[in-house]
Parts: C-alpha cells; sequence; structure tokens
C-alpha cells in the first residue's frame, strides 16, 4: 500500500448530498379537526411536524403558530448560528402561546409537540418536545433518533413497563414536554451524520402510534419518498386512524459536483 507524505494537502473531495421531500398531513378516520402541522422547506434543508395537543384548547392554532414561525425564519448556513436560530423561534412561540392562552382563553392551556430536522452540510440536527419522532433508516436499518416526552417512555425507561406494553397503554397519550405548556421550555437537541442514500422520516403520533416499527420499515425500504408518503400514510389509515396523521419523508441523493467546488476544497486544502 501506498504511503502518503504527510506534508501532502488533502484533497478528498465530499460529493455534496441533495435532499428531495415529500409530506402529507391527513385528519384520519375519526377526528374532524386536524391538529398537525407542517414545514417542508426543501430549499433550505429544513422540516418539522407540529402536532396540537388533543384535549386542549385551539390545538390547530398552536401547531400552526410554530410551523408559520419556522416558515419565516432566515436560517443561516453556519451550523452553530442556524442552531441557535431555531431554538430562539421556538421559544419565542412558546411565550408567544402562554399569552394567547392568558389573553384569549382565560389561561386554559393550548400546547403542540414538535419535531424538527435541520441540515446542514453532513451534519443533522434534530430539535423536538413531545411524543413526535425523527427515524432514520439507513441500510436497510430504521433507527428512532428521537426519544418520546411521554410518560409511557418515562415508565419504559425506569423499568415499570416493557416497549410491547407501552404500545397500548391507557397513558400513552400523556405528555410530558410540549411547545407552549410550561414558562420554561427545555427542547431536547440531537447532532448526526447525514449520508447519501438515508432517508429521514419525520412523523406524528397519528402514524408511529399506529404502524409498527417492521412496517414502516418495509415502506421506507421502498426508497421514493412520494411512494413511501402514500403507503405511510395507507398503512395508517388501514389501521383505523384514531388521531391526524402527519408524515415527511427525505431523501439523500449525491449533488451536483462543479468544477468550482473541487477549486475551493483544493483551496482550503492548501491554506491548511
Amino acid at each position: 500500500m501506498e504511503s502518503r507524505a504527510l506534508s501532502e494537502p488533502d484533497t478528498t473531495y465530499r460529493r455534496p448530498i441533495r435532499w428531495r421531500a415529500c409530506s402529507a398531513t391527513h385528519e384520519g378516520a375519526v377526528r374532524k379537526l386536524n391538529e398537525d402541522a407542517l414545514l417542508a422547506r426543501t430549499d433550505c434543508d429544513h422540516w418539522a411536524v407540529a402536532d396540537g395537543m388533543g384535549g386542549h384548547e385551539v390545538g390547530d392554532l398552536a401547531s400552526q403558530k410554530i410551523v408559520e414561525a419556522l416558515e419565516s425564519l432566515s436560517v443561516p448556513e453556519h451550523l452553530a448560528d442556524a442552531v441557535d436560530c431555531v431554538e430562539d423561534c421556538v421559544l419565542g412561540v412558546n411565550r408567544d402561546l402562554q399569552h394567547y392562552a392568558l389573553t384569549h382563553l382565560d389561561g386554559a392551556t393550548m400546547g403542540s409537540t414538535l419535531v424538527d430536522l435541520l441540515i446542514r452540510g453532513r451534519i443533522g440536527v434534530c430539535f423536538w418536545a413531545g411524543d413526535s419522532r425523527l427515524y432514520r433508516y439507513r441500510r436497510h436499518q430504521l433507527k428512532q433518533l428521537t426519544r418520546d416526552h411521554s410518560q409511557v417512555e418515562d415508565m419504559v425507561q425506569m423499568g415499570l413497563i416493557s416497549r410491547d406494553e407501552a404500545r397500548g397503554h391507557q397513558c400513552s397519550n400523556v405528555i410530558t414536554r410540549a411547545v407552549g405548556v410550561e414558562d420554561r421550555l427545555y427542547l431536547d437537541l440531537r447532532l448526526f451524520d447525514v449520508q447519501v442514500g438515508d432517508l429521514y422520516l419525520l412523523c406524528s403520533d397519528g402514524l408511529h402510534g399506529v404502524v409498527e416499527p417492521d412496517s414502516i420499515a418495509e415502506i421506507l425500504d421502498r426508497r421514493d419518498p412520494q411512494a413511501c408518503v402514500d403507503a405511510l400514510m395507507e398503512a395508517a389509515m388501514a389501521a383505523g386512524a384514531p388521531d391526524n396523521i402527519s408524515v415527511v419523508v427525505i431523501k439523500g441523493e449525491p449533488g451536483r459536483v462543479t468544477a468550482a467546488g473541487r477549486d475551493q476544497v483544493l483551496e482550503d486544502s492548501n491554506a491548511s
């Protein structure tokens, strides 16, 4: 094997990733009002699902306010600045929702879960509060990247019930964290690598509450975002769809390599 001199610049060029996304939301088979809302901004690699909390007043307004605020953002390209921008936005919406509830609803609670995915280069950042989820499908393996903020998940983590017992548990709808509910909102955040060929699924519990992970993985193996979205919605409806259903499927494809891009990489390598 040839050895490389330590002084030789690394001219390895990592091909950019282009993200292709499809999404859908539906009121389901039981509810008349859809309290879910979607953000799908492939132009700046930013997606989200917000699920207005069932049983709370104007849950649809809460989810819409979150998505509208995220939609209006000019998210910076730099990763750290982008994280601060999105986090500050959600914290601001949390304050606005509480003020709205105080002035218009006599202090009644209004809130929404949120799962938000932002990609910059080869890094993905997920923010979440509640039980809307982010999954990654890579090399035929499905992995849940978020951890539900729910009473049932806490019971599983404490060893009080099994994962199988958690499904369909009577407390499965009890959320322990959401946007708009508490004075101080603590968003969980996770950073991870992204690769060409990855599929990411953002969804509300209207999907993952009725469709098993193995079935989700089988559907995502179809690879085409629109086909995946259609099949996931069909699976949720076939399972009875007692809640609103929202899904966003994002696929990483090889981006276009330009001569200017290669020149920039070489220039950066020689400067290091």
